[in-house]
């Protein structure tokens, strides 16, 4: 068995590309209806909740689900003030927890949460 990918859904795919992109993110694939991206080999299919033919397969909007993903760098600080210059606003400032992260949190154009962390 082998993970592949995390299927989110998107209200705008450009938007939702350029955040991404600006978080290191590569794109894999792309066309109208979605967008295929990745980070060290683990995949993100972002699918515009407009357009994919599965919409009324879903019973629940995934949106309003408490998901957060991890992304472990080497430097919190420096990735903070990186996105920021990249034009991007995270939802809250580097802090000490006391779980032993040093973490961050930033929102994609839809909400969903991406917890920028180091062990301390």
């Amino acid at each position: 068995m082998k993970f592949k990918s995390i299927l989110l859904y998107i209200s705008n795919i450009k938007s939702s590309l350029d955040f991404y992109e600006k978080l290191g993110f590569k794109i894999d694939s792309q066309d109208d209806k979605s967008v295929i991206v990745s980070l060290d080999n683990q995949q993100l299919q972002l699918f515009d909740k407009e357009k994919v033919e599965f919409k009324q397969y879903s019973e629940v909007d995934p949106s309003t689900f408490s998901v957060f993903f991890y992304i472990e760098v080497d430097n919190v600080d420096e990735k903070h003030k990186e996105l920021i210059s990249k034009g991007l606003t995270p939802a809250t400032a580097p802090k000490d927890w006391p779980w032993g992260n040093r973490e961050f949190v930033i929102k994609d154009p839809d909400g969903y949460k991406f917890v920028i962390y180091k062990k301390i």
